[in-house]
This record gives C-alpha cells, sequence and structure tokens, in this order.
C-alpha cells in the first residue's frame, strides 16, 4: 500500500493544487466584485413618503428621485429625504411679561417640501430640525409669553399656540419646511408661583364665599320684606273687597227699602184714587140718607143770608127778652 508524505494511505486520489489554488482566487474575486457592485450599485430604490437627493462627489442633483425603484449613475450617492408630515417636542424656559419663570412643552407639526427638498439639503443638510427649527421655535414661543402675565397664560393657551405659528410659519417657509400646526403641551410654574395662586385663589374662594352667604342673608330678607308687603297689600285689597262688598250690600239694602217705600206709595196713592174715583154725588147723598137720624140740623146753612134755627129742638123756650 502506498502512503503519502503525511503518513495516509493514498487510498484516494488527492485533488490538484493548482484547481485549489483557482477557486480561492475565484472566490476572491466574486467577493470583490459584490462590494464594488455594491458600492457602485446603479439602483435605488425611494420609500413612499420620500424623496431622493443625487450627489456625485459632493455636487447636488437640480432633480430629485421620487417613490419607487430608480436607475442612477452607479457612482452617485442617493440621500433620502422624509417628506411626511413630522412631530417634534420641545421643552424650554420662558419668562412672563411679569418676569415669572414658565418650563414650556410645545409640540410642532412640519413637513418639508418635496420640490425644494434638494435645496433644503444643499443649504442646511439633513439635520435641518436642530439646525434651523429648534432655535427658531425657542425664540418664537419666548417671544410670545412675554406678551402675558403668567395669572393669563393658562387661559389664553390656544391663543399663545396661533400666535406662535403665525410667527414661526414665515421664518420655516424660507427654509421649504411647512408648519401645519403648534400646540403648548404644557405650562409648568415655579413652585412659589403656585403656592402664592393657590394663596390668591383660596383668598377669592373665601370672598367670594363671604358674598354669597350675605348675598343669601340680603335675598332672604329682601324675600322676608316681600313676604310682607304682599301679605299687606293682600291684607288691605280683602279689607277693600269686604268694604265695597258692605257698601254694596248696604246700598242693595237702600234700594230695596227705598223701592218698597215707592211701591207702597205707589199702591196707597192707587187706592187713593180708586176711593176718589168711586166717590160720587148720588153715592154721598146715599151715604148721608142712611146715616141721617131723622132730626133736622140745629143750624142749616144755604144759600140764605141768614141762617135757619131749628126751633123744635128747643122744648122749653125761653122768653125774649129785648
Amino acid at each position: 500500500m502506498d502512503y503519502n508524505s503525511n503518513g495516509v494511505p493514498a487510498r484516494y486520489p488527492q485533488p490538484n493544487k493548482k484547481l485549489r489554488k483557482g477557486l480561492i482566487i475565484a472566490a476572491i474575486v466574486l467577493f470583490a466584485l459584490i462590494i464594488i457592485l455594491n458600492a457602485l450599485n446603479p439602483f435605488a430604490t425611494i420609500p413612499a413618503g420620500h424623496t431622493g437627493v443625487l450627489t456625485t462627489f459632493g455636487k447636488v442633483a437640480d432633480y430629485t428621485l421620487s417613490e419607487g425603484l430608480h436607475l442612477k449613475n452607479p457612482v452617485a450617492q442617493v440621500v433620502v429625504m422624509d417628506n411626511r408630515t413630522q412631530k417634534k417636542t420641545i421643552q424650554l424656559d420662558c419668562f412672563s411679561k411679569d418676569i415669572q419663570q414658565v418650563k414650556v412643552v410645545c409640540t410642532v407639526n412640519f413637513s418639508i417640501e418635496r420640490v425644494s427638498v434638494q435645496d433644503l439639503y444643499k443649504n442646511v443638510g439633513v439635520d435641518y430640525y436642530e439646525v434651523v427649527m429648534v432655535p427658531r421655535i425657542q425664540e418664537s414661543v419666548k417671544a410670545v409669553f412675554t406678551r402675558y402675565t403668567a395669572e393669563n397664560l393658562m387661559s389664553v393657551r390656544d391663543t399663545i399656540s396661533d400666535q406662535i405659528q403665525e410667527l414661526l410659519s414665515p421664518e420655516m417657509k424660507a427654509f421649504w419646511i411647512d408648519i401645519y400646526s403648534v400646540s403648548i403641551e404644557d405650562i409648568d410654574f415655579t413652585n412659589a408661583f403656585t403656592d402664592a395662586v393657590e394663596a390668591k385663589q383660596v383668598a377669592e374662594q373665601t370672598k367670594l364665599k363671604v358674598e354669597t352667604e350675605q348675598a343669601q342673608q340680603v335675598s332672604v330678607e329682601e324675600a322676608t320684606a316681600k313676604r310682607r308687603i304682599i301679605e299687606a297689600n293682600a291684607d288691605a285689597e280683602q279689607r277693600e273687597i269686604l268694604a265695597k262688598a258692605n257698601a254694596e250690600v248696604v246700598k242693595i239694602q237702600a234700594d230695596a227699602a227705598a223701592y218698597s217705600r215707592r211701591a207702597e206709595a205707589a199702591a196707597e196713592a192707587e187706592a187713593n184714587k180708586m176711593v176718589a174715583d168711586s166717590i160720587t154725588e148720588p153715592l154721598i147723598k146715599y151715604r148721608e140718607i142712611i146715616q141721617w137720624n131723622g132730626k133736622l140740623p140745629d143750624i142749616v146753612a144755604g144759600d140764605a143770608t141768614l141762617p135757619i134755627l131749628n126751633l123744635n129742638n128747643q122744648k122749653t123756650a125761653t122768653p125774649y127778652a129785648p
């Protein structure tokens, strides 16, 4: 049995050294080619909501790559810029109009213009938020906060946000950045100011409570006085109504009595009239006849000048003495 130089039986044929060396070289070349092709990639893929900025040896192209797959110069580099709406939150210290320190949390929603993204990259770079936005956000927030006293800041939060956006939007537009909204997320005052505000609120609440109680007491007294006035008016009205009713009753009674008297008088007059109408000359003579006792009157007055004396009734005549 033959043995090789390593003392291993030469039962199987050994590979050719030249072939093995060639395979190693081919692997190295393939690996180098992959690296070169990767470095000189002729394709570029731009994700959705982004824009590709082309640079060739540091020079920025005057055109951009939109979303999708693109064929490019193998030596050109692609910088992907985000065109979607972005949200950034910043915390900073401000001072109010009355020199009260305030900690503010501010949120800004923005996006970069797609058509001018290469200008933004050329003039500012990919760190545009830290380079141009942060300083101007701080400046705008501080400028607006100095317009209000610390006590009024909480009640005008929405107004403050709008005013910050009004200041910030034109400045960011100059850098091809659109500001969509500004929100003041939080306003935090110092402990001393917070304690002072709380003490003031407690004092105002106490004052309001006292005023409310006084107002309620006055209201009770006014209600009592009004109730007494209403009761007095009602009593007076009731007495007036009763007096009118009594007067009406008296009037009715007087009218009834007068009517009764008038009725009696009318009836009596009617009766007298009837009696008078019923007395006639024959009736008078008849009554005289039935009532005559058969004696002549002592003196009968007639049409004669001298009366006639009835001497029959004088049984004993007295002689005339001249």
